[in-house]
């Protein structure tokens, strides 16, 4: 056996996570509950990489005589991939803890967004704020989001509206991915909602985003998705359609918000356009689940935005992954949605969707990764992939959406190195 020398090494953890297997294609069906467990097991890394994934006894054997790596002791705990939040609304300014208070006495979110709220009210407060200013009030929300074990995350822009003001918000993320050890993925999302100013021409303003800022964005590398609101009063099927098309005309991968509050059709959009994923689908019909199993595209389901949605509805995870869809898990963290743990939307997903620990963990790591193109990187403990992992103070994976409403996380080791540990 050739011995290496090593910068660190994870030794005794009482569950090892290695989620491997899935690189190339996500996990489904019964797939799902496979997380390649090794008991007592270790991890070797070298710079910012993982050399090697065994058990404790043949990772030791594994060091060279004469090298110092660091020592991390994971007894009594669980190691695992870093979560991979894969649908985020991470920069924008101003807060909307009023319509909290509004949900409560029984209004709808499009009640609140017909009449002037939701999302054009962070419209108007991120318009208003500089690029700096969007980058000094995410940073929190991403350290909080490292601090409860994401490792990398999605983000959305969406909250500009305007060419400019969309391209403020990409470079902010831009910005923030230089700056912080998460992992930033951009989505362009310009078609988050019609702003008012076309609130009665909406085809103007889908021949703006399609014919000025996909363009712009592009060109200037922003981003690697464009998504889509599909909704009914937001965006139709034929407006979303155009959208995406030209996204893909300029190199942007297609997501869709699909089928949230009505069924429109979005889930059979995201398999006609070959989208990377499909989104929320709380309402996705039998056809749509079909089509998004035929096409292997990913169903993030967003369980923390139906809790506070207040609906008696979540998406149909069972029945989902009966049918063979890729099933991930997200915060959709948003001024409406104000969660950063992935911790939370484990515990959702297991106690409203019937998912199990394993297959919510499963849909928050490999398959997450699947739903940004990460696969190949992130998302799994293998050789060669990144030194992205968590240590989880948990003696095993069930312990981790059961015990619910505190942080969990021991350790995380993102790239290689230690960026937040609780002692």
């Amino acid at each position: 056996m050739e011995r290496l020398d090593l910068d660190m090494v994870i030794l005794n953890a009482a569950e090892l996570l290695t989620l491997e297997g899935a690189s190339h294609t996500p996990k489904i069906k019964d797939n799902l509950n496979e997380l390649g467990i090794i008991e007592k097991g270790g991890v070797a890394i070298r710079g910012n990489q993982i050399l090697a994934v065994d058990s404790t006894k043949n990772i030791k054997r594994l060091v060279k005589p004469g090298s110092r790596p660091q020592i991390v002791d994971a007894k009594n705990k669980t190691v695992m991939p870093g979560f991979i939040d894969s649908h985020t609304h991470l920069a924008f300014a101003g807060s909307r803890e009023h319509e909290f208070v509004q949900k409560i006495q029984g209004k709808s979110y499009m009640e609140i967004l017909e009449s002037g709220g939701g999302i054009n009210v962070t419209v108007n407060a991120t318009r208003k704020a500089s690029k700096n200013t969007l980058v000094r009030l995410t940073q929190p929300t991403l350290s909080r989001m490292l601090e409860y074990g994401t490792t990398t995350v999605e983000g959305k822009s969406g909250y500009g509206l305007e060419t400019n003001h969309e391209i403020k918000q990409l470079l902010a993320l831009r910005d923030l991915n230089l700056i912080h050890p998460i992992e930033i993925v951009p989505t362009f999302m310009g078609a988050h909602v019609v702003p008012i100013k076309y609130k009665n021409k909406p085809d103007d303003y889908v021949k703006l985003v399609t014919e000025k800022m996909i363009p712009n964005v592009a060109k200037r590398g922003l981003a690697e998705f464009c998504d889509v609101f599909a909704e009914k009063g937001v965006f139709d099927i034929e407006q979303s359609r155009k959208i995406l098309q030209a996204g893909k005309h300029h190199g942007l991968r297609p997501k869709v918000h699909a089928d949230e509050m009505t069924t429109l059709g979005g889930a059979e959009l995201a398999a006609e356009v070959g989208a990377v994923s499909a989104d929320h689908l709380l309402k996705v019909s039998n056809q749509g689940i079909k089509s998004l199993a035929e096409k292997q595209i990913v169903a993030v389901l967003l369980p923390a935005t139906a809790l506070v949605l207040m609906k008696k509805e979540y998406a149909p995870a069972r029945t989902l992954i009966k049918a063979g869809v890729p099933v991930a898990l997200a915060t959709d963290y948003n001024p409406n949605c104000m969660t950063e743990s992935m911790q939370l939307v484990l515990t959702l997903a297991c106690l409203n969707m019937r998912m199990t620990p394993a297959e919510a963990i499963s849909a928050a790591t490999i398959n997450a990764a699947h739903a940004i193109n990460r696969s190949h990187l992130v998302g799994s403990l293998e050789p060669n992939k990144q030194a992205d992992i968590l240590i989880m103070d948990v003696p095993n994976h069930a312990q981790i959406p059961y015990h619910f409403g505190v942080n969990l996380v021991h350790k995380v080791i993102k790239a290689g190195k230690v960026v937040f540990s609780t002692r």
